[in-house]
């Protein structure tokens, strides 16, 4: 039965790897444990399941999940299935929560949603005496470990659960992205799991590149930001793919965003210390794609799941490699590729320190597992995947900075974050002939718009890296024309000529230049060039891959329709339904329902209007 769930209800043609042997466990009525990175699909390996037991009348599955927001998508999300789902928190009134409490009693919930709090109060667990529970799901379960990047003493009382009339065998199954060896058994103690079925996933993530950069001062860190985002096309207030910066304190995130926002990009900022009311709106905003950047603290987490993130930059380091892979695992979840970048200095490593609550020892172990990685000059990936493994026989990815140029990463360890205007390469800049001033000033004023000088120094020497391409810098015919000379010394002498004035910054925050004199105005020629469509360096911009009229038809669809029901976009259908609907289009419900990802709620409230748009496409 569970497999049939899993096609009708969930949409998917299967399991992945490892979510049925947990699912199986669950309803067979044993203990599990599940380690799946970010994206990996832990959800169902305890909403299938749940299913299935309430449908044979075992009862209804406990979830508990610690943020409030995630518990209500998952409802949500659920309930557009056809799934009976509720949550019970501390935001509904008392009718809200009558109803739900009558709801478990009578039998009707498959899965009821409530945070660690709540399952602690011994006020619930005399609730939960009198209803019929079938599983107990623990989401989030690294929370339970002071070895864990994100402790939560709530979680230590789940076990007490156990304790309750009528639950001592109800299984258990808790599951968490990000687990080293350490957190996992403590997990499985502090739980009381029975010999739980574990299931480990592969922590690699094929699509996404991973990158660090040392940099020590805010004004570099935003260039990088910046040419990162614009390397993404994140400029245009149109287009597929946004991007999250994540900041260590409330104030960078408030800073960074507004830096964002005066380089012309729609940005926006959240972190706990706003509003629930601000909140919800730079969330909705994100959500909605009309902010394409939102730069946020650790609380934009648990249960973000916004399929086209297509950059995850990281403005300082994080307190450890768990809360790390985590954020920066919600990339590319859509499958398609995806970068993370890292801006790392030795100054990170202080403020994390000051911003950690726990004990010494585990701050200290964790502070040093992330310096490694930010310093060493091995894969990214396979460092990654050895953390949370134990073991270290991980292939290469041949995609991160450190197997692309692992010589250029020693070179920028080395540097340790230096400006590139140092004494050094400030005498070598103050040495060059007229004629590579002339070249450097010739290259600025072909510019559209303003550019980083660390972009602009890049595309002299002839560089392939992305934001050169982004900014239109490769068909430019100074393009290479300086390469035997360093970065850091071209850089040096754009500082020099903004000096002299020959050269002005642009921005109030970060170090984009222009020629002096030149309009602003001559910027627009750029501007016109995204806003319709056309690449910055003046040629068509391909199309997306797999992105035709119907496509972009129903992705309109899927907008207007989480609009209407106020639903995520995802909800009403992921973008690989999307394109699996345009691959088949299908012209029938029956040609329809073969298509996976599509359950039968979801092909009753939207089958035939998604059929109506495919029909005027394919000429019936």
């Amino acid at each position: 039965m569970l497999e049939e769930v899993v096609r009708s209800v969930f949409g998917h043609p299967g399991f992945r790897a490892g979510q049925g042997l947990a699912a199986e466990a669950v309803v067979a009525g044993g203990d599990a444990v599940v380690v799946l990175p970010t994206g990996g699909g832990k959800s169902l390996c305890y909403q299938a399941p749940a299913v299935v037991l309430h449908r044979e009348g075992s009862g209804t599955t406990l979830v508990i999940s610690p943020l409030l927001a995630l518990m209500a998508d998952q409802v949500e999300a659920l309930t557009a299935r056809g799934v009976r789902a509720a949550s019970l928190t501390s935001q509904q009134d008392d009718d809200e929560q009558r109803a739900v409490i009558d709801a478990l009693l009578a039998g009707e919930l498959a899965l009821l949603y409530v945070s660690p709090e709540r399952a602690a109060a011994a006020s619930f667990r005399r609730l939960l005496a009198r209803a019929r529970i079938a599983a107990i799901a623990v989401d989030e379960a690294h929370c339970v470990s002071q070895w864990g990047h994100d402790f939560r003493p709530e979680y230590l009382r789940l076990a007490e659960l156990r304790e309750v009339p009528g639950l001592r065998a109800a299984p258990v199954i808790a599951l968490t992205a990000t687990a080293t060896p350490r957190v996992l058994a403590e997990i499985v103690g502090s739980l009381r799991l029975h010999a739980p079925t574990a299931v480990r996933g592969d922590f690699a993530r094929p699509n996404l590149t991973f990158a660090v950069r040392h940099l020590r001062g805010d004004a570099a860190r935003l260039e990088a930001t910046i040419a990162a985002c614009d390397a993404h096309g994140l400029r245009d207030r149109v287009g597929g793919g946004r991007a999250i910066v994540y900041t260590a304190t409330r104030k960078k995130a408030e800073d960074v965003a507004a830096a964002l926002k005066a380089a012309g990009f729609a940005a926006t900022h959240y972190h706990a210390g706003r509003t629930t009311l601000a909140r919800a709106r730079a969330q909705r905003g994100f959500a909605g794609g009309r902010t394409r950047v939102l730069v946020a603290t650790s609380a934009f987490g648990m249960g973000i799941d916004y399929g086209d993130v297509r950059l995850i930059v990281h403005f300082g380091a994080p307190g450890s490699l768990e809360a790390y892979y985590q954020e920066a695992g919600r990339a590319g979840r859509d499958g398609e590729p995806a970068d993370c970048l890292l801006l790392f200095g030795p100054g990170d490593l202080l403020t994390q320190r000051r911003l950690a609550s726990g004990s010494g020892a585990r701050v200290d172990e964790a502070l040093a597992a992330i310096e490694r990685y930010a310093r060493e000059a091995r894969c990214r990936q396979v460092m990654l995947c050895a953390h949370f493994t134990g073991h270290d026989d991980h292939v290469a990815c041949g995609r991160c900075d450190a197997c692309v140029d692992p010589d250029a990463v020693r070179a920028d360890v080395d540097g340790d974050g230096r400006d590139a205007g140092d004494d050094v390469a400030r005498a070598e800049a103050a040495a060059l002939p007229a004629e590579v001033m002339t070249t450097i000033l010739a290259a600025a004023d072909a510019l559209h718009r303003p550019v980083g000088k660390t972009v602009l120094a890049r595309a002299l020497r002839g560089s392939q890296a992305k934001a050169v391409v982004a900014a239109g810098l490769r068909d430019s015919p100074q393009f290479g024309a300086l390469s035997e000379r360093s970065e850091a010394v071209l850089a040096a002498a754009i500082e020099a000529l903004v000096r002299d004035g020959r050269l002005v910054r642009r921005g109030q925050k970060f170090p984009t230049v222009w020629p002096a004199g030149k309009p602003t105005g001559d910027a627009s020629a750029g501007r016109a060039a995204r806003t319709t469509g056309g690449r910055r360096d003046g040629g068509e911009r391909p199309a997306r891959a797999g992105r035709t009229d119907l496509t972009r038809e129903l992705e309109r669809f899927r907008k207007v329709w989480a609009q209407r029901l106020k639903w995520k976009a995802y909800m009403v259908m992921q973008r690989r339904v999307i394109g699996a609907i345009d691959r088949a289009r299908p012209t029938t419900l029956d040609e329809l329902a073969r298509v996976p990802g599509l359950g039968p709620a979801k092909l009753a409230r939207f089958g035939e209007d998604i059929l109506e748009v495919v029909r005027r496409h394919v000429g019936f």
